[in-house]
């Protein structure tokens, strides 16, 4: 037997394994690192956080990402390079957490690779007939496994279109496995760069997990704070948007897009929200000369009151649900405050309560999907009818 092999097996044995789980989402701000120790499979499993950190990315990284990101006439040759690029970053990153950590790469079990996104690109989206549903995430796990000495799991996203998905959202796999509770119908909104919720049923039922993209989450903010503001990434805690008015008229104009005439589940991405979408909604609704605080105030409430009818939408206004928050989005009161306002009786804690750290989840979940390749592949995931394919997913890739 191969000894990568015969160590594969071994980990996947182990009743607990040390996984590092890795997210670097659509803002481009920085890795997400997160130690986990886990044990079990499946409904089983039980993830412990032993040390967290963002590692925010320097300015050279951020534009070389941009040079590429969500754009239709990317160089492939940037492309091609960015792929080992980037994952010798990630790896960089991860060797210094080992080193802050004060652990080897021989006490680690599995890295949990998510990679950057550089494009999604759903049949519903690009409309081409005779092409499927695609997405693009770079950072090789190759690279990360050699340049860290560690077994890398990556490139999840794949195995979920090639089973009939559109590569996302993933957060219902591990949504599932982690915070389902019999009793209690949950909502578990994360408000990323675009905004999703799963919905896990109190009687752990796997055929009615939903989980769907609402649309932009703070990527419109984001993008327009970059633009606008020089050195700003987004609007902290809403300050300059709660300084604005909204525009009703270019509210109006934000929310007609066919995607929001589209049933449910569905995906999107800054392919599709981005400052051209805005530009476009600013003509068509003459509101050209809107001033900066007007125009954040507005992409702000275009955001909660697109999650708010999506969750609305899907739930059929019932309200017999606990909701649980992570993402940047949570940490914009403005923006959670439209949010409630919107979804009168009920009440938002963050996934803090469920003791996970909130900002940490993302980068948690695809441990939990790592742990599953290796380890469980076993769960019933329902029989696939909302968009969530009954499948384990991930690449693995030796150190050597």
């Amino acid at each position: 037997m191969n000894s990568n092999i015969q160590k594969l097996y071994d980990k996947a044995g182990k009743p607990e394994r040390i996984i590092i789980g890795l997210m670097s989402g659509t803002s481009v701000d920085g890795l997400d690192v997160a130690l986990c120790k886990c044990s079990g499979a499946g409904r089983d499993t039980i993830i412990e956080i032993l040390a967290f950190e963002t590692v925010s990315y320097n300015e050279r990284f951020k534009q070389e990402i941009a040079s590429v990101f969500s754009r239709r006439d990317a160089d492939l040759e940037k492309i091609t390079l960015l792929n080992e690029w980037i994952a010798l970053q990630h790896a960089s990153i991860i060797n210094s957490c080992l080193k802050k950590w004060n652990l080897s790469a021989a006490e680690i079990d599995l890295i949990a690779s998510h990679g950057q996104t550089i494009f999604h690109a759903p049949k519903r989206l690009h409309l081409l007939e005779k092409f499927g549903n695609g997405t693009l995430q770079l950072g090789d796990g190759d690279h990360i496994a050699v340049a860290t000495g560690i077994i890398t799991i990556s490139d999840f996203r794949q195995k979920h279109i090639a089973a009939g998905g559109e590569g996302a959202p993933l957060a219902a796999y591990g949504d599932f496995l982690l915070f389902s509770k019999k009793g209690e119908n949950r909502i578990m909104l994360n408000i990323g760069g675009i905004a999703n919720f799963t919905y896990l049923p109190g009687n752990l039922n796997a055929d009615e997990i939903f989980c769907t993209d609402t649309g932009a989450g703070n990527t419109l903010m984001d993008a327009y704070m970059r633009k606008n503001y020089p050195g700003k990434y987004f609007d902290e805690d809403g300050h300059i948007a709660s300084r604005g008015s909204i525009n009703e008229v270019l509210l109006s104009a934000l929310k007609d897009h066919d995607f929001f005439k589209q049933g449910f589940p569905k995906t999107t991405g800054p392919e599709l929200f981005n400052l051209p979408y805005l530009e476009k909604a600013k003509q068509k609704s003459q509101c050209g000369n809107i001033n900066h605080e007007d125009t954040l105030a507005t992409l702000n409430r275009f955001t909660a009151e697109t999650i708010a009818e999506a969750i609305k939408t899907v739930t059929n206004s019932r309200q017999d649900f606990a909701f649980f928050v992570s993402g940047g989005g949570m940490h914009n009161s403005l923006l959670m405050n439209h949010i409630a306002s919107l979804l009168p009786g009920s009440s938002f804690k963050s996934t803090a309560a469920l003791h996970i750290n909130p900002d940490a989840k993302e980068a948690v979940l695809f441990a939990i999907l790592a742990n599953e390749t290796v380890s469980g592949g076993n769960i019933n995931f329902g029989s696939g009818k909302n968009g969530i394919p009954n499948v384990s997913m991930g690449k693995i890739s030796f150190p050597s």
